[in-house]
């Protein structure tokens, strides 16, 4: 690989950082990121699962630093961000990164942020899944559909193509 390609590589990721950064802190319901779950969907088919955790690392670091969003910020997009990459990798379509999304957010990522808020807020509560699961699922949800057409749309667009080549070397 040439450095062309790293270089392209890393500004694709750093513009898709800055816009989850942006996105999901502007267009937010309380207690969920729609945007978020969006931008994992759109990184995971652009990027793949590599460079889509990447992006979904750094945006989780920078919102939690910046907008003081708890460490939420990471347990959802990290699982996410992956399973919308793989399965979109291995499934061929858009309607399998959306499945990866809310598998890997909805499920995964909010069963994981139960033990992850018990140690941050130094409460232990049982019914922690009952708040963060319901939260994280209608997010991958809205952000599901919000991804769709816009993908359904993107894929239109040569410059688009060329770009998810760029991640397939």
């Amino acid at each position: 690989m040439n450095i062309n390609y790293k270089s392209k590589k890393l500004a694709i990721v750093t513009v898709m950082v800055a816009l989850d950064t942006i996105l999901s802190s502007i267009f937010r319901i309380e207690g969920m990121a729609p945007m978020s779950s969006v931008m994992n969907i759109i990184a995971g088919v652009i990027l793949g699962p590599v460079y889509a955790v990447v992006m979904a690392f750094i945006t989780g670091i920078i919102r939690m630093f910046i907008f003081g969003i708890p460490p939420l910020a990471l347990t959802g997009a990290i699982f996410g961000a992956f399973s919308a990459g793989f399965l979109y990798r291995y499934g061929g379509n858009i309607y399998w990164s959306m499945f990866g999304e809310f598998l890997g957010t909805g499920i995964v990522g909010s069963v994981i942020s139960v033990p992850v808020m018990i140690l941050f807020t130094g409460q232990h509560h049982e019914l922690y899944w009952l708040v963060y699961t319901p939260r994280f699922i209608g997010a991958t949800v809205i952000g599901s559909i919000i991804a769709y057409f816009i993908l359904v749309n993107f894929m239109k667009i040569r410059l688009f193509r060329q770009i998810q080549n760029i991640f397939a070397r």
